[in-house]
């Protein structure tokens, strides 16, 4: 628990993650304290389930020295927690009569954060969590944001630490289904992340040799699917392996999955695309077995890749440069091999999505023979 000390002389950082985790969180944070204690008169704070931790009634946030973050470098989630509901702008609180009402604790978080002497914000999160950082920026609160998106959605980095972990566990699931379903003359569908970009499924696709790639980029045809199908198969001889992102859209454009019920939540709970295809198929009259494979939450955990650990490495120990060099409302990206970075509000003017008629790896997929069902 946080003790406020307005006697220290010491700069102090407060270190939040939110949204959804991912690998490489840990190494962030371990970045950002490894890189903090080179120096004199630094102190790092973590904010617990992201902003909450300081919006609480019952503050909770914890003192990060070197001894806390030792080798937490090669562990999934994040130590200091995270969460994607309420925030300062949206934080939910609970009625007398039970009912649930979002309140503006802003100021509330701008009135601690300048009370326990901190001086700088750095928020590790997506582009929900950066349009919070932006808008803390705005405040008065000083902010530097650091990219995480397992879904690698964000412009002006040209990739999130966790993607490629992602793509791994993706794909080594993928290689599995292949020769399930080569024994069985089966089609499977693998249902992997990607709520409005493709990046997982194109990656796993072809690293894991699919037959069929579906993204949120490319509305599918359900019958260009099954003329693909239909050339992986001598009679019932035969199998065929698909991709697909959990944002897919077929030709009515609408997305699968369930209205959110967790208080505080605004995000549709994607899931179910798979077996949406699947039963288009079976319409079209697709007589093979197919089976649905969702991973889900798989690619979110587990230990991070040697590469997403030395990215998020490199994100953290920027992180702390930026504090250190005052640059705040800023992003840390990576680009072209250089860990640099750019405006808040650059970063948020688009998302990063596959496009489908100019990204090299989609020209390679359909050189491969990949069909996207367009």
């Amino acid at each position: 628990m946080f003790e406020e000390n307005y006697c220290s002389m010491k700069k102090k950082i407060l270190v939040a993650t939110g949204g959804g985790d991912c690998p490489g969180l840990n190494a962030v944070i371990r970045g950002i304290v490894k890189r903090a204690y080179q120096e004199e008169g630094w102190e790092i704070y973590g904010c617990i389930e992201s902003f909450n931790g300081i919006l609480k009634d019952e503050v909770e946030i914890v003192e990060l020295t070197p001894a806390v973050v030792s080798g937490i470098h090669v562990k999934g989630g994040t130590i200091i927690k995270t969460t994607n509901k309420g925030g300062p702008f949206h934080y939910p609180v609970q009625q007398s009569d039970g009912s649930w009402i979002m309140e503006d604790r802003s100021e509330l978080m701008k009135k601690r954060f300048e009370n326990m002497g901190f001086d700088a914000v750095i928020n590790i999160g997506g582009d929900g969590s950066q349009r919070i950082s932006l808008a803390l920026c705005q405040m008065g609160i000083p902010v530097v944001g650091v990219p995480k998106t397992i879904d690698n959605d964000l412009s002006c980095t040209d990739v999130t630490f966790g993607f490629q972990t992602a793509v791994q566990i993706a794909t080594e699931a993928l290689d599995k289904l292949v020769t399930t379903a080569e024994s069985h003359n089966r089609i499977f569908i693998l249902e992997v992340m990607g709520r409005d970009a493709g990046w997982i499924a194109l990656h796993t696709a072809l690293a894991g040799g699919a037959e069929v790639c579906i993204i949120p980029e490319i509305n599918y045809d359900p019958a260009k699917i099954l003329e693909k199908i239909n050339t992986r198969y001598n009679h019932n001889e035969g199998f065929c392996n698909i991709v697909i992102a959990e944002g897919a859209t077929s030709l009515d454009g609408k997305i699968t999955g369930k209205n959110p019920t967790a208080i505080g939540d605004h995000h549709i709970k994607l899931g179910g695309v798979g077996d949406k295809l699947k039963f288009e198929l079976e319409q079209l009259g697709v007589e093979h077995d197919i089976r649905v494979m969702v991973l889900g939450h798989l690619q979110r955990g587990g230990i991070p890749t040697a590469y997403d650990r030395i990215l998020a490495t490199e994100f953290g120990v920027k992180a702390f440069e930026l504090v250190k060099e005052g640059a705040f409302g800023r992003m840390v990206t990576f680009h072209r091999y250089n860990i640099s970075s750019v405006p808040l509000e650059k970063a948020l003017e688009r998302p990063n999505l596959v496009d489908p008629e100019n990204n090299y790896l989609v020209k390679t997929a359909k050189g491969t023979g990949i069909v996207f069902g367009d």
